[in-house]
């Protein structure tokens, strides 16, 4: 069995199209070029002009963006199975930077790579517009959350979302998963101050609901919780292949 095969990538994309022996030898051609990154260091900048993208293979990286003020947005956290930077091989700038949170390992992709998997294996391609189209749809979860639930809404819905993400991809289960983010990256994501986030996740623990302590996110409740947050994970698209 070949790296790819039980690859969280091959998880991912697997939830859209039950992959066959060549779709997974495109996606280990993929692969090849894979090196490991130190954590603090941006792998993608915003305004980059190089027409690349990455697979994240291993560890933990955020997506953000600068203000004039230097105040940072973050736009999402990247775990193993998802791409860096795709839309910088199809856009000529990056609109966003990416620092690995953890040392990573990631595999770079270049635009011609990606085309020539969309010519070669179209149901593949359908399988990363599936991925693309998913982060979207995470994305729109996350505005709404900043701009219409509450804090502690925000907050439980925040750690469910990237449960089932974990789950997805191997790394998770319902009763938890390890987590390295901080309480300013927490802050950060969901425009809250880090002194905020301190409360929300102890009224959260207080509530014998979901517990954050020592890189660790354990769900004391997950049912409870979810009711909280209003979280229904349809959009994450996750019950199975619908092609095969």
């Amino acid at each position: 069995m070949n790296t790819v095969d039980i690859s969280p990538l091959t998880r991912k994309l697997s939830t859209f199209v039950a992959l066959s022996a060549n779709e997974l030898a495109v996606l280990e051609r993929l692969y090849q070029r894979r090196r490991t990154f130190v954590a603090g260091r941006d792998l993608v900048e915003q305004g980059q002009s190089k027409q690349a993208a990455y697979i994240l293979a291993s560890g933990w990286v955020c997506s953000y963006k600068i203000q004039p003020d230097g105040t940072r947005q973050i736009v999402d956290f990247q775990i193993p199975g998802d791409f860096l930077g795709l839309r910088s091989v199809l856009l000529r700038t990056s609109d966003h930077s990416f620092e690995p949170i953890t040392e990573i390992q990631a595999a770079e992709v270049l635009a011609k790579d990606l085309l020539e998997v969309f010519a070669s294996t179209p149901r593949l391609a359908t399988a990363v517009l599936w991925a693309a189209s998913r982060d979207e749809a995470m994305v729109v979860e996350h505005l709404v959350g900043i701009g219409r639930r509450t804090s502690i809404a925000r907050m439980a819905h925040f750690l469910l979302e990237l449960g089932a993400r974990l789950v997805l991809v191997g790394l998770g289960s319902r009763t938890g998963y390890a987590c390295p983010l901080t309480q300013y990256h927490l802050a950060d994501a969901l425009g809250l101050s880090a002194v905020h986030v301190n409360r929300v996740l102890r009224q959260l623990r207080e509530r014998g609901l979901v517990t954050f302590r020592d890189g660790w996110v354990t769900f004391d409740d997950h049912e409870r919780l979810s009711e909280l947050a209003g979280f229904d994970p349809a959009y994450l698209d996750q019950t199975g292949p619908l092609l095969r």
